[in-house]
């Protein structure tokens, strides 16, 4: 059984709290490892990675573990996803886009930053230099928005506005936001030189934040190699979300609401 618990605990942190829920539902309702449960945990949670992720836990259960009832699996699986989020809020976790290995845990990207969208019930900050398809990020956002959070996006913007990226601003990737958030830019006149706006930060409630190498791409949450910090750390968020929300204040001279 402990090989069993061991596997567990190195899937959930692969996961965010949506899909262990998901996940914990459908195993409720399962006997045991037979050849369907596999397409049901998919069907539960599409995509790649979450499908590699099904992959591993069927495998486990089939391995050691295949006379224990779907209900004992999925109470496994929340009390190691309980465990692991007591201990999240106590360190800073690694995470991680592109390959992975089973040497190190860590969390994918893509899953963290829907988490720490979805946990915000006040305010958000996403900052990044270059955003470009993530769909489910938007519906993340527009989720948020539509429970009352206040979004903040600073984004980089083209050449042609004052910016440093070639191809299209963020504001216009996440033009459907435009109704429910505030978008701020770093317009020329406050830069100094060839400055660009590189950060990639995600802060809910000043609570939790998300900093790292990736950029809200498609590529730069799940295919590149990037490499990130989830921090629970409230003085440190707070530190975060402060110092751009200063940048913010007229009397900075750096950031500027987007017309």
């Amino acid at each position: 059984m402990t090989d069993l618990a061991a596997d567990l605990a190195g899937l959930v942190v692969l996961l965010s709290d949506t899909q262990i829920a998901n996940w914990c539902a459908a195993l409720a309702g399962m006997a045991g490892p037979a050849d369907g449960s596999l397409r049901v945990l998919i069907t539960r949670e599409p995509g790649t990675e979450a499908a590699t992720a099904a992959e591993r836990l069927v495998r486990a259960w089939r391995r050691h573990a295949p006379d224990l009832p779907g209900p004992a699996i999925a109470l496994a699986l929340a009390t190691a996803a309980h465990v692991q989020e007591r201990a999240d809020n106590d360190r800073a976790r690694l995470v991680i886009s592109g390959p992975m290995t089973d040497a190190v845990p860590v969390r994918l990207t893509g899953a963290v930053v829907g988490e720490v969208v979805s946990r915000a019930t006040r305010r958000l900050l996403v900052v990044s230099f270059a955003a470009y398809g993530v769909a489910e990020v938007t519906r993340h956002l527009l989720a948020a928005a539509h429970r009352g959070v206040r979004l903040d996006l600073v984004l980089e913007t083209s050449t042609a506005e004052g910016g440093a990226l070639r191809g299209a601003g963020g504001a216009e990737v996440f033009a459907g936001l435009r109704d429910v958030a505030t978008f701020w830019h770093w317009p020329a006149e406050h830069r100094g030189g060839a400055a660009s706006l590189h950060a990639k930060v995600v802060v809910a409630d000043a609570e939790t934040a998300l900093l790292g190498s990736a950029n809200l791409t498609d590529r730069g949450l799940s295919g590149n190699i990037e490499v990130g910090v989830l921090s629970h750390d409230r003085a440190f968020a707070s530190r975060l979300d402060g110092h751009f929300r200063a940048l913010m204040r007229p009397e900075a001279r750096c950031f500027s609401r987007l017309p």
